[in-house]
């Protein structure tokens, strides 16, 4: 029964209150995207029989399939009372509710037919797909100006491109965002299903996470470089060699402590196997942490910056039991001329990822051409981590010295 909508949506289906103009929902598959669309259309239209509201899609087929005719799109949210009443045309592509409010249904791919219309309400689904997406939104925005409050709803799984920025940057934007994992009708054994074999990955957190992934400007590494070096964690065999890569913080109030595990694969190439890092620790925390991940991979040393003075380091380190030899490294260069050598060898296929490592992808995604940066947090320390340890092992691979590096 329809009905069962009422008082059963979950929290990101739900109209959010105050006197919004764009209501953005970005959530993955499943999340009930579509069906939060059609409920939110059909209220609109009860309320208002003089209604005009635009349905806009990526095609027209697309339109049809999924806003109108699909399990659920407008028909089947319609009430068992309303449904003798409810008149589809699709040769007009327009659907009269019950009440007289009319839906017609529009192309992004052919954005001019919104140039007249006015609309009291919209509703466009799929956006970040959108064939010439900009156009077909500024042509819909310019012709809601009808009634009191027009209003258009976004129902979209994101990607990164000019549209879902525009989107992104309007006034009276509010909104929702949800996961897959989010709607609590789906099957779970689909759920997991899904989790185990996209979860982490800039796939799946777009698809089922919702996440919008954008790519820093001049970035050494961008998020698609980085799936290109993903390979399946027991797939690299065992290893010829392990480095384990420290960024320490300069107090426990702080940063994160970076701690990377990188190592020699047989066929020659570098892979990261391991972010252990951990927040906000203290220095018996964070030594722990390394001396653990040492004994896990069968680490032969420590790379760590010293920056904050190598006595230290190399005292907290032993105050752990961590029997390695600590290598001391200072940085007498920035962060991404530092980093730039080791980035390059990604691009070359040189460097894989053994598995899905998401906060430390996204502080590499972060770390400018120049120095700047623009990932989480306020320091790359896992980015720095992983520098160091993957450094260290090509300096063993070429016995030479990486640039920008004081062995002390």
């Amino acid at each position: 029964m329809v009905e069962r909508w009422y008082g059963q949506q979950h929290d990101g289906q739900r109209e959010p209150p105050g006197d919004w103009r764009i209501w953005l929902i970005q959530a993955g598959r499943g999340f009930g995207k579509t069906r939060a669309g059609a409920e939110w259309v059909s209220e609109i239209a009860r309320g208002m029989p003089e209604a005009r509201i635009a349905l806009v899609a990526a095609t027209i087929a697309d339109g049809r399939k999924v806003m109108i005719e699909g399990p659920s799109g407008l028909i089947a949210a319609a009430r068992d009372h309303e449904r003798g009443d409810l008149c589809w045309t699709p040769a007009r592509r327009e659907l009269r509710f019950a009440s007289g409010a009319l839906a017609t249904l529009y192309s992004a791919e052919a954005g001019d037919a919104l140039r007249g219309p006015g609309h009291h309400a919209a509703w466009c689904d799929e956006l970040a797909k959108w064939p010439r997406g900009v156009a077909a939104w500024d042509n819909l925005m310019l012709g809601m100006r009808e009634g009191d409050r027009p209003r258009v709803l976004v129902t979209t799984t994101p990607q990164t491109n000019a549209v879902m920025r525009r989107v992104k940057a309007a006034t009276g934007l509010v909104e929702t965002f949800g996961r897959t994992r989010d709607n609590p009708h789906l099957p779970g054994h689909f759920v997991a299903a899904m989790l185990a074999s996209y979860g982490g990955t800039r796939l799946g957190r777009q698809e089922l996470g919702g996440e919008l992934l954008e790519d820093a400007e001049g970035a050494l590494w961008t998020r698609a470089l980085i799936e290109q070096c993903r390979v399946a964690a027991d797939g690299i065999g065992k290893p010829a060699r392990v480095v384990i890569g420290v960024d320490p913080p300069a107090t426990s109030h702080g940063d994160a402590c970076g701690i990377v595990v990188a190592a020699l694969l047989r066929d020659r190439r570098l892979a990261v196997v391991e972010d252990a890092s951990v927040e906000r620790p203290t220095p018996g925390v964070w030594a722990q942490a390394v001396a653990a991940a040492a004994a896990r991979w069968g680490a032969d040393r420590v790379v760590a910056e010293s920056n904050m003075g190598g006595e230290m380091v190399f005292q907290t380190l032993r105050q752990a039991d961590c029997t390695l030899p600590v290598v001391p490294v200072h940085a007498s260069v920035g962060k991404a001329r530092r980093a730039e050598p080791v980035a390059l060898a990604y691009e070359r296929g040189e460097v894989v990822h053994a598995g899905v490592f998401a906060a430390l992808e996204d502080q590499l995604c972060g770390l400018q051409v120049g120095g700047g940066y623009a990932g989480p947090g306020r320091s790359p320390d896992r980015t720095d981590a992983c520098v160091w340890a993957l450094a260290e092992l090509q300096r063993g691979l070429a016995g030479v010295k990486e640039p920008g590096v004081r062995r002390v």
